[in-house]
């Protein structure tokens, strides 16, 4: 139940969308324009099942976090779009900077869905050895960063990773996720401009859902855009229908390469819209009405990219429902084994600071293990 009036007026995706955003998908589910991507069946058959992959998994995950069996979870439901489509976009080789709800792009990069689980129940096979809240996974072998809660500070580590890879001569792009929000932060502003006066090879990755938590765009600024907000840095700007999983690739790709070639960076403004709540731990009932959600439901990126499926006649109704019991069968199978794992070895905590041990940590981890332990359900 609504608890008050939504503090802005409803947005709907025709009052957000103007003529300088690139699309492909046509309402028909047509691809056209310049900006088709030309991708083959199969590539773009992949980009949809990630993003069905994706929301199969959020959905169980969020059922899990209300059965208590995790702690907590932070999805993408409705922006899978603008994440598949950018992170399919960059190449192996090049390093991603998450923020919080990429974990459909990690998985996407070949990180085993069974690690991804463990680290949600900070089991003792969890990457980062139970020391994070969950959904805060990283994948140095698959090029991809670390997540952290604070706001915006992947921004500067994304930059500073791009001007390093350029002064070394390695040929490396860096993207980097953050809400709309985030442009409010410290962090984004020093970003930006140590990647303009650099030239770093990055790409600014701006995810407006519409939404920083429960605070509208149009409360977070005063600038028309969020891609003008790249202007000021000498950093060229684009906008995208991030709802438009072939446009996102485009154009993503299309910076990517320029950037590779000396051209970067590149700030890229994805136009989406947050369908749930900012987390588990959220209630969007309490700050913004239903009938908005309710529009932008309609520009689903996943029934949009179906629709487009269907115009190539190689995708069912069948055979999505298939896929997803299959992905709902691998993902029940990984969360049985990751209940059953041990939580991670108290001596862990001492470990992955130091290349070798300090005499004083030595002797703390030696009181810690060797004394008394707490009751299982203190």
């Amino acid at each position: 139940m609504q608890t008050q009036d939504q503090v802005v007026p409803i947005r709907t995706p025709e009052s957000s969308y103007g003529d300088d955003i690139i699309s492909v998908i046509a309402p028909d589910g047509t691809a056209r324009g310049e900006h088709d991507p030309k991708l083959s069946n199969d590539e773009v058959l992949d980009l949809h099942k990630a993003m069905v992959r994706t929301r199969t998994i959020d959905v169980q995950l969020e059922r899990l976090q209300r059965q208590g069996r995790i702690g907590f979870h932070i999805g993408s439901l409705g922006e899978e779009a603008c994440i598949l489509g950018s992170a399919a976009a960059m190449r192996k080789n090049d390093w991603i900077f998450p923020c919080y709800r990429e974990f459909g792009a990690l998985l996407h990069r070949g990180f085993p869905l069974q690690s991804y689980i463990d680290n949600m129940f900070g089991n003792a096979d969890d990457i980062v050895h139970g020391r994070q809240m969950p959904d805060h996974y990283t994948g140095r072998e698959y090029n991809f960063g670390s997540v952290s809660s604070p706001i915006g500070t992947q921004m500067t580590q994304a930059v500073g990773f791009a001007w390093a890879a350029k002064h070394r001569g390695d040929d490396v792009v860096a993207s980097v996720y953050f809400g709309e929000g985030a442009t409010s932060s410290n962090e984004f502003h020093t970003a930006m401009n140590f990647a303009g006066v650099m030239k770093a090879p990055v790409l600014m990755l701006c995810r407006n859902n519409h939404w920083a938590i429960s605070v509208p765009s149009e409360k977070q600024t005063a600038s028309k855009t969020f891609a003008a907000k790249g202007i000021a840095y000498g950093v060229p700007a684009l906008r995208v229908d991030g709802n438009d999983i072939l446009a996102t690739y485009k154009v993503v790709r299309d910076c990517v390469e320029k950037a590779a070639a000396g051209e970067g960076p590149f700030l890229i403004e994805m136009l989406t819209y947050r369908i749930g709540g900012h987390s588990t731990s959220d209630d969007p009932r309490a700050y913004r009405l239903q009938d908005e959600v309710e529009h932008w439901r309609k520009t689903d990126p996943i029934i949009r990219s179906r629709r487009h499926l269907d115009t190539l006649g190689i995708w069912s109704d069948d055979q999505e429902e298939a896929f997803k019991q299959e992905t709902e069968t691998k993902l029940k199978a990984c969360i049985a084994a990751a209940e059953a794992k041990p939580k991670p070895a108290l001596e862990t905590m001492f470990e992955g600071v130091f290349k070798e041990k300090p005499w004083h940590l030595q002797e703390q981890e030696a009181e810690l293990v060797n004394g008394p332990r707490a009751k299982e359900q203190h």
